[in-house]
C-alpha cells in the first residue's frame, strides 16, 4: 500500500528553519510552564499520599464531599470527577499516608456518608509513602536518561562503526551521574549537566547520527512533558512507561530515514549535494512514515476514547509522542545530521 508517489519531492530541508522555528516554540513553552508550576503535576506514585475512587448512587455535591473530609482533618485533600458525570464517581487525593488503606478508607466513608447522607462505594485505594515516591522519581528519570545513552550507543555503532568510543563516551557519563547521585546531588540537575555535556562531546567527536538522534528523542520527551504540564494532567508511572514507549517508536522512525541517508549519501562527492541527497531520503521514506504513524493513531485513538478512564493519559501521552516523534524525525534528527556532517 502507497500512500505517496515515490516520486514526490517535498522539500523538507530547505523548509528546516521553519521546522527549527516551531520546536523552540515548543521547547520554551514547555520548558516555560514547568517551571512556572516547579514540575509536572506529579501523581501519588511520585510525590507519595493516598488516592481513593469513590462512587455514588446518585449525583452528589463536590462541596459536599470535601465537607466529609474536613470532618475527618483531611482539609487538603483534593476532589474531582472521575469518568463520567452520569457515573458519579471521584477522586480524592490526600498526602495522608500514615494510616492504613483500611483505616483511611472507612473513615472517609463515614464522614462523606454524614455529609451527604449516601453510602460511598470505595472503588480502589493507593497508597504510596513520600521517601517511596521520591525514589520512584529519582528511579525514572534515570531510566529515561539511561534509555538514551545507550540508543546512542546502538546508533554510533550501526551507522558510524564507533562503538567503542560511543560507549566510552556514554559509559562515563552514566557512572559520573549515579555516583554523584549517591551523594544527594539534585538528580534532575545532573541529568540536564549530563545531557548537555553529551551533546557538546558528539559536536565535537562528529558523532552526526547519534547527535541527531538523542537532540530528536529530547526534543520529543520535552515536548510530552510540557504539554502534561500546560494541561496540568497528572504525570504518574504509566506515563513514564508512554515516554519509554514515544522513545523507541521515534527512534524506529529516525533510524528508516538515516538508514536511506547512508546509502544515498555513499555517492556524493560535494558537501554541496548533501541536502538534495537528505532531502531524497526523506522524501523516498516519507510513506512508509506516515503509514506507521496512521496506523499507530488508529489503535491510540481507541484506546483514548474507550479505553476508560483509567488508561486515558497514558493514550494521550502516546498521541502526543507519536506526533511529534514523527515530526522530530524528519524536521529534527535529519537536518542536525546534516549540519554535523557538512561541518
Amino acid at each position: 500500500m502507497q500512500l505517496i508517489k515515490s516520486d514526490i519531492n517535498i522539500d523538507f530541508i530547505g523548509k528546516h528553519n521553519i521546522g527549527y522555528a516551531i520546536s523552540i516554540i515548543l521547547i520554551l513553552l514547555s520548558i516555560g510552564s514547568l517551571i512556572v508550576h516547579k514540575g509536572p503535576n506529579y501523581g501519588i506514585d511520585f510525590v507519595g499520599g493516598t488516592l481513593i475512587q469513590i462512587k455514588f448512587s446518585q449525583e452528589v455535591a463536590v462541596g459536599k464531599i470535601r465537607d466529609g473530609l474536613s470532618n475527618v482533618g483531611l482539609k487538603d485533600a483534593s476532589v474531582q470527577n472521575f469518568g463520567l458525570a452520569e457515573d458519579h464517581e471521584f477522586l480524592i487525593r490526600t498526602s495522608n499516608s500514615e494510616m492504613t488503606s483500611k483505616g483511611l478508607s472507612q473513615s472517609i466513608a463515614q464522614a462523606v456518608k454524614a455529609s451527604t447522607g449516601i453510602d460511598p462505594e470505595i472503588r480502589r485505594v493507593e497508597m504510596v509513602g513520600p521517601q517511596v515516591g521520591k525514589d520512584l522519581r529519582k528511579s525514572a528519570l534515570l531510566a529515561i536518561f539511561y534509555s538514551l545513552l545507550f540508543i546512542t550507543i546502538y546508533i554510533s555503532g550501526r551507522f558510524e562503526q564507533k562503538l567503542i568510543l560511543s560507549a566510552v563516551t556514554a559509559g562515563s557519563l552514566m557512572t559520573a551521574v549515579y555516583f554523584l547521585s549517591v551523594f544527594n546531588v539534585s538528580i534532575i540537575v545532573l541529568i540536564t549537566a549530563a545531557l548537555v555535556v553529551t551533546l557538546i562531546l558528539f559536536w565535537v567527536l562528529q558523532l552526526k547520527y547519534a547527535m541527531g538522534a538523542i537532540v530528536a528523542l529530547l526534543h520529543d520527551v520535552v515536548i510530552t512533558v510540557g504539554i502534561f504540564s500546560i494541561l496540568n494532567l497528572d504525570f504518574s508511572l504509566p506515563i513514564i512507561a508512554a515516554l519509554l514507549t514515544i522513545i523507541g517508536y521515534s527512534l524506529n522512525d529516525t533510524i528508516i530515514v538515516f538508514d536511506r541517508i547512508r546509502e544515498n549519501i555513499k555517492g556524493a562527492k560535494t558537501a554541496s549535494a548533501l541536502p538534495l541527497l537528505f532531502n531524497k531520503s526523506i522524501n523516498e521514506t516519507l510513506s512508509r512514515t506516515i503509514l506507521t504513524s496512521l496506523t499507530t493513531l488508529i489503535v491510540l485513538f481507541a484506546l483514548y476514547f474507550l479505553g476508560g478512564e483509567i488508561i486515558h493519559n497514558f493514550a494521550f501521552a502516546m498521541i502526543v509522542g507519536i506526533f511529534v516523534g514523527t515530526y522530530s524525525s524528519i524536521f529534527v534528527a535529519s537536518p542536525i545530521v546534516l549540519a554535523v556532517s557538512k561541518r
